[in-house]
């Protein structure tokens, strides 16, 4: 793990699993041509999180890591130290490299935060979060500091879920205004599917933000649509959070 290598030939990277659509390394690919960097972003495609340290200890000029589906906490114990900020999260999908050590770090939050934050009114006091993975709690940290109250939408009962998909009626949907897809349902080539939620009930005061990229309207964002809802993709939280990892591991 040591980088103190050929500076000009230093590699960045995203660990997952069945990775081979990422956004990640097409966006640093360009970034990379367009400011005339040597660099390169590769995918560590894993089988288990287990296979992780041997992959970074086999890949010399490693210089920073992006972490997503379905490592963001499970990465966790393998890492020296955690941002303080990573830690109330409870996820990691940045990992900086500094000298022998691996220091883990929430960027989702940021891009969320950043990326819903002009689409806010007054009367968006409360969000639904669809989905309880890594990705999630990034999201539930977002809108505590945002002074957003939110719940957790999940098939199974579980501790910390207020709702199953079960049990969300009219009532409940015109409550929560904003409605969070932190699941992976409707990506491609999966677009037919979506969220079980009563879309008759979304209005043109409700935000409805998909966490998904591709394709760029979802089955869950083209419902929120036809009903006159706000409607926000992945896109613009994944470049904002993409360039908050780029900060990190460009710090001393």
């Amino acid at each position: 793990m040591d980088n103190a290598h050929d500076k000009s030939k230093l590699k960045f990277g995203l660990v997952g699993r069945n990775i081979s659509y990422s956004f990640s390394r097409g966006y640093f690919a360009k970034k990379f041509e367009n400011e005339n960097l040597n660099y390169s972003y590769v995918n560590f495609d894993l089988e288990s999180i287990d296979d992780l340290l041997n992959a970074i200890n086999n890949t010399p000029n490693l210089k920073g890591l992006n972490v997503t589906i379905p490592y963001k906490e499970e990465v966790i114990p393998l890492l020296d130290k955690l941002n303080k900020r990573a830690r109330k999260i409870g996820a990691v999908n940045t990992i900086q490299f500094k000298g022998n050590k691996l220091i883990g770090y929430n960027t989702d939050y940021y891009g969320f935060k950043n990326s819903l934050s002009p689409h806010l009114k007054k009367h968006h006091k409360r969000a639904l979060i669809l989905g309880t993975g890594g990705a999630s709690k990034a999201i539930a940290y977002a809108l505590k500091k945002l002074n957003i109250e939110y719940a957790y939408v999940s098939r199974s009962k579980k501790k910390g879920v207020e709702y199953q998909y079960s049990d969300l009626d009219n009532n409940i949907i015109s409550k929560y205004q904003i409605i969070i897809n932190c699941t992976p349902l409707g990506t491609f080539p999966d677009i037919d599917q979506c969220p079980s939620i009563p879309y008759m009930a979304i209005t043109k005061k409700h935000v409805l933000f998909d966490l998904i990229y591709n394709p760029e309207q979802t089955k869950f964002l083209k419902k929120g649509h036809e009903k006159g809802a706000t409607t926000i993709n992945g896109l613009k939280m994944l470049e904002i959070q993409a360039e908050k990892s780029w900060q990190i591991w460009n710090k001393s």
